[in-house]
């Protein structure tokens, strides 16, 4: 019988990478929520056409797409901005703005690479229903809080403009039908390299003298030694969409500064294309030094989109933070150390005849807000507190016949090794304050 396994691209998460990952996702939503936004959830399965025909020529390939057993044609979600659009068109009493995020898996036949699976979960935030780039830089603010939060000290927030890339590729003498192909073989710089991007230009029958030297000066290259922002608008700002592109830009920068971001923690960069088709306005990723995996949030405005399933067009951006790379790297700097599990306390069994007070001990624990696990059988204490080394439980209590009597309690630091006598009237407390539990 072979032995059972999980298809190439799919995993099982056990308790200690749950716990990793449900803290990540709380912490996030306690941010989400800290600037208005409100949760939203949608069916994993939609019908294929609703997919088909948003994510560009890459995207498409990879949409998971197969016949139900009713006949129709569905596919499991790609995303959560196309679902969010659908929703959006469908339900036009929602007041605007309306901010809402969403954390959920989604599922790509995509090639399996460290940080890349095919279900994968997304964390996105959206704001529907503004054309204000402020509803951006805002964007851009809680990516900054939130890797904050999460303790990464090197990351950078690299931002851009479809306007201006729009009327850069205008400017070096592209025809209004190659913009797009210009822009999807720009994606791959950090992918393939400039020589091969040059090469897919070139293949494509677009690459011009002009392109390539701008190209080199300005993005591969990136020879600016002042300000990028007034380098770049003097190629473009003699047309109208490249001058609303670089005013966009410099309000993110407003913006950011506004709310405190740190200038090492953002950049404007020329290079950022984003794959994705449907953008029309500032894009924007983030990526870590180390280690490199690639982009660990992306997004940017899409005000086309939702006019694909509706009569109106309704302005939209949103970013979305990638779950499965913040993870891996937060493994990466907790390397070494002991991640503790959710159980804050666990209670020992001395003896079965303890277990009913065991019991009213681990509730009166639990109704203040302390997470308590009881050890069930009696067994040497050794192994119960093996147990709790092994879980990560930092405090033990031990109850034996003496703390009964005296209605106290033995409370061991499983990381001090320490332990001391406590009342079970001031047990609550005690814990309360190791774990700063409010």
């Amino acid at each position: 019988m072979a032995a059972p396994q999980i298809p190439k691209g799919f995993r099982d998460f056990l308790p200690q990478k749950m716990v990793v990952r449900k803290r990540i996702i709380s912490l996030m939503t306690e941010v989400f929520e800290s600037f208005g936004f409100e949760p939203l959830d949608t069916p994993c399965l939609e019908y294929a056409e609703t997919l088909e025909g948003k994510y560009g020529e890459e995207g498409e390939k990879l949409i998971y797409k197969f016949e139900d057993r009713g006949g129709r044609n569905v596919a499991l979600r790609y995303d959560l901005t196309i679902p969010l659009c659908r929703v959006v068109s469908a339900h036009p009493e929602l007041p605007k703005p309306f901010k809402r995020y969403q954390i959920a898996p989604v599922w790509r036949a995509d090639k399996p690479q460290k940080g890349r699976f095919r279900e994968f979960y997304q964390c996105d935030i959206d704001i529907i229903g503004t054309d204000s780039v402020y509803a951006d830089g805002e964007l851009l603010a809680i990516t900054d809080t939130v890797l904050g939060k999460l303790g990464f000290d090197n990351f950078v927030i690299r931002i851009n403009n479809r306007k201006v890339m729009n009327a850069f590729a205008l400017c070096c003498g592209l025809k209004d039908v190659e913009v797009a192909s210009f822009l999807r073989s720009l994606d791959k710089l950090d992918k393939i390299g400039a020589e091969s991007v040059l090469r897919d230009l070139k293949d494509s029958g677009i690459l011009n003298a002009k392109l390539e030297k701008s190209l080199s000066d300005f993005i591969i290259n990136d020879s600016s030694c002042g300000d990028p922002l007034l380098e770049m608008a003097s190629i473009v700002k003699q047309t109208e969409e490249g001058a609303e592109g670089m005013a966009e830009l410099e309000i993110i920068r407003d913006s950011l500064t506004a709310y405190g971001v740190c200038e090492e923690n953002y950049m404007f960069d020329f290079s950022l294309a984003r794959g994705l088709d449907y953008y029309t306005g500032p894009v924007f990723e983030t990526i870590v030094k180390e280690p490199k995996i690639g982009s660990i949030t992306g997004g940017g405005r899409y005000d086309n989109l939702i006019g694909l399933f509706s009569k109106n067009t309704i302005p939209a951006t949103g970013t979305s933070f990638g779950l499965e790379r913040l993870v891996t790297v937060m493994e990466e700097m907790a390397s070494g150390e002991t991640l503790s599990g959710n159980t804050q306390v666990l209670i020992t069994c001395f003896d079965d005849s303890f277990m009913k007070e065991n019991m009213k001990v681990a509730t009166i624990l639990r109704k203040n807000g302390i997470k308590t696990e009881i050890y069930y059988k009696k067994s040497k204490l050794k192994k119960q507190l093996s147990y709790a080394s092994n879980r990560a439980i930092k405090l033990v209590i031990i109850m034996g016949p003496d703390e009964v009597n005296e209605n106290n309690i033995t409370l061991r630091d499983m990381t001090a090794g320490t332990q001391e006598t406590v009342s079970q009237h001031e047990m609550a407390e005690k814990i309360k304050r190791v774990y700063d539990i409010k």
